[in-house]
């Protein structure tokens, strides 16, 4: 689904050169839960922004879904991103004037959708994370683990080819965190690829793999053990 080949990310002002990535090669298969982990500044938030085609990068190959993409355009990467990648951020960055409802639709206001498509794929998302309940409510009317949820079902209502999570349980409590990393775990066993970003080797023991930054270059990437270990033991 997505690969990375001899990819790097160099950023230039008039006095400095910064190499953000270096070098990076990285596959991700259909299906997997990507844990990318490392200290700040080892080039993990310039990765995902990548993968997210928010950035481009300064030299290499990114393959997505069989098609190098480098040399995309900025209209032809929004497009793809529109279409294929649902994210999840740390900042949840609702809308607070638009209601649970409104917030999961926006996303499919940008498609050529009509409104009972969009209407019935709003429900049908807000129940699926257990949110349905609170569909005319504001953002501000909801707990923290609400809201990400909220961003979680906007995230997967255009069905998307990959779910991009940054810090996802970043401003949560440890109990709204274990919720929403769980409902990540869940929907990547349906079938959604999830690549998350995070600083926590708790939240990274939920994924299948383990991807490892440091100064910009993979220094680990291997299958989780730990996180098998919990599948064998549900099973």
């Amino acid at each position: 689904m997505i690969k990375l080949t001899n990819l790097n990310r160099v950023f230039r002002t008039q006095d400095v050169e910064t190499t953000a990535l270096n070098d990076i090669n990285l596959t991700v298969e259909q299906g997997e839960f990507v844990a990318i982990m490392g200290p700040s500044g080892c080039g993990k938030s310039t990765l995902l922004s990548i993968l997210g085609m928010l950035d481009s990068p300064s030299s290499g190959n990114f393959d997505f879904d069989g098609t190098d993409i480098a040399g995309y355009s900025e209209k032809q990467l929004s497009q793809l991103r529109k279409a294929s990648i649902g994210f999840v951020f740390q900042s949840f960055n609702l809308i607070d004037e638009l209601t649970v409802f409104e917030n999961v639709e926006l996303p499919l206001q940008y498609q050529n959708i009509s409104k009972s498509e969009r209407k019935q794929r709003v429900e049908a998302i807000l129940k699926r994370v257990s949110i349905d309940h609170r569909a005319d409510h504001l953002p501000q009317q909801l707990s923290g683990g609400q809201q990400q949820r909220v961003a979680v079902a906007r995230a997967l209502v255009i069905n998307p080819k990959l779910v991009l999570a940054d810090e996802p349980t970043g401003n949560l409590d440890s109990k709204n965190g274990e919720e929403v990393m769980a409902m990540l775990r869940e929907l990547n066993r349906e079938g959604t690829t999830v690549i998350m970003v995070t600083h926590s080797e708790k939240e990274g023991a939920y994924a299948d793999r383990l991807v490892r930054l440091l100064d910009g270059q993979i220094m680990l990437d291997k299958a989780n053990s730990v996180s098998q270990g919990l599948e064998s033991e549900v099973a």
